[in-house]
C-alpha cells in the first residue's frame, strides 16, 4: 500500500472531463485575463460564504496580504504583530513593505495566544494579523477587543481557512481584511498560483481593485502605480467549479479526522480538541508526537508520506538573522517545541478508511515496539 501526502493526479482525474469542457469555453472566448466573467462569478461566491460586503480575486494569497497592508497604510518601521509558526509568507509581506514583524508565542493548538498580545503593543504597532493555521481559527472575539483597545488594524491570514469559522462567523469576516491562498494544496486549490481578498470596507476595496491592476482605471489611465495581482479567468473558473464540491470535501476530511481518532491510541500523539464555537475544516491534520523525525522515516520506511508545517520556524530561518536586532525573539517557547514534534498526516478527501486504518496501526506499532 502506497500512501501519498496529497492526490492532485486522483482529482484531476475525478474531475478531467468537465474541466476539459470548462477549459475549452475559457480558451475559445480569447478572454484571458481582464475579463471579468469567471473572476466576478468567484467573488461573489466567495463574499456569501464569508458574509462579507467586498472579495478581490487575485494571483495569490502572499499578494492578497501585501496588498492589504500595502492599502491600510503598513510602511516601513511599523509593527505587525504575528506568528513564527507560519509559512514564510506572511513575515515576508511584513518585511517587503519595511514594516517589522512581532512574534508572539502560540498555545498547544499552535495558533497566536491571544493572552500574550498586549504584552507586544508599542507605540509603532499598526497592525495583527492572526494566521489561522492547519484551518482552526484563532480565538477573534478576544483579538478584536484588543485592536479596538488600541485602535490597530487587524489583517486575518486566513490562508488554510476558507469556510472555517469561530463563534458562528467565517474566517475572513472579523478584522479589517481577510486573506485567503488557492494554492493547489488548499482545501479550495486553483490548478496554479491563485488567491483571493475580502472586506467589509468599501474604500479599501476600490483600492485595492484599482492596484491589482497596475492601478490602471481604463486601458489608458494609471492614477496609482500597483501591481500585477489580478486573478486569471481560466483560474477563477476551475475555483468555481470546485467551490461546487468544497462543502463535501471538507466533510471528508473532517470524517478522516474522526477516523484517525478512533484508530490511533492516544497515548502516543497530541491533537487539540474542537471546541463547540469553533468549526475547523482541517487544511491539514496535524499531531504532536515523541521522535518525531525517526517515526516520520519510519512510516516513509512503510510507503506512508506525510509533511511537516513547518519544521524551522521563521525566526530560525537563514533569511531572518539580518532581522534578529529588530525584534524580540525569546519567549517563543511552544513555537520552538511544537516544531520539533509536529507532523502533519494525510487527510485528503481521497483517503480510505482501510488507508488511515493501515497509517495509524504503523504509528501505534512504532510507539509499542
Amino acid at each position: 500500500m502506497n500512501i501519498p501526502y496529497v492526490n492532485l493526479k486522483l482529482q484531476y482525474k475525478s474531475e478531467r472531463k468537465e474541466l476539459l469542457k470548462l477549459f475549452d469555453k475559457i480558451m475559445s472566448s480569447g478572454l484571458y485575463v481582464t475579463s471579468k466573467d469567471q473572476v466576478l462569478k468567484f467573488e461573489n461566491k466567495i463574499k456569501k460564504i464569508c458574509k462579507t460586503k467586498y472579495c478581490v480575486g487575485l494571483n495569490s494569497g502572499t499578494d492578497a496580504l501585501t496588498l492589504a497592508m500595502h492599502c491600510l497604510g503598513i510602511k516601513k518601521n511599523d509593527e505587525v504583530i504575528t506568528t513564527s509558526n507560519s509559512f514564510i509568507a506572511s513575515t515576508a509581506t511584513i518585511i517587503h513593505l519595511g514594516a517589522i514583524p512581532i512574534f508572539v508565542d502560540v498555545k498547544h493548538d499552535q495558533n497566536i495566544d491571544e493572552d500574550l498580545i498586549e504584552k507586544k503593543i508599542t507605540k509603532k504597532t499598526k497592525a495583527i494579523m492572526p494566521v489561522h493555521l492547519t484551518g482552526r481559527m484563532c480565538n477573534m472575539k478576544k483579538i478584536m477587543k484588543i485592536a479596538k483597545k488600541y485602535n490597530l488594524f487587524v489583517i486575518e491570514d486566513c490562508a488554510q481557512s476558507i469556510m472555517s469559522s469561530f463563534g458562528n462567523k467565517p474566517s475572513g469576516s472579523y478584522g479589517d481584511v481577510g486573506c485567503f491562498s488557492a494554492h493547489p494544496l488548499k482545501n479550495l486549490n486553483a490548478a496554479g498560483d491563485s488567491g483571493y481578498l475580502v472586506t467589509n470596507n468599501n474604500k479599501l476595496y476600490k483600492k485595492i481593485c484599482d492596484l491589482r491592476n497596475h492601478g490602471m482605471t481604463n486601458r489608458d489611465v494609471i492614477h496609482n502605480f500597483g501591481y500585477v495581482s489580478r486573478m486569471d479567468n481560466l483560474q477563477a473558473g476551475i475555483l468555481n467549479f470546485r467551490l461546487k464540491n468544497l462543502k463535501k470535501n471538507i466533510s471528508l476530511r473532517r470524517k478522516n479526522v474522526g477516523l484517525y481518532q478512533k484508530y490511533l491510541n492516544p497515548e502516543y500523539y497530541y491533537f487539540p480538541k474542537e471546541k463547540t464555537d469553533e468549526f475547523n475544516t482541517y487544511h491539514t491534520f496535524v499531531i504532536q508526537v515523541e521522535n518525531r523525525d525517526k517515526l516520520r522515516k519510519f512510516l516513509l520506511k512503510n510507503n506512508i508520506n506525510t509533511s511537516i508545517h513547518y519544521p524551522l520556524p521563521i525566526h530560525k530561518q537563514p533569511a531572518f538573522k539580518k532581522y534578529l536586532f529588530k525584534t524580540d525573539i525569546n519567549h517563543l517557547n511552544n513555537t520552538e517545541i511544537q516544531s520539533s514534534k509536529i507532523l502533519t498526516l494525510p487527510i485528503n478527501q481521497f483517503l480510505k478508511e482501510d488507508q488511515i486504518k493501515f497509517i495509524s496501526n504503523k504509528i501505534n506499532y512504532f510507539y509499542e515496539k
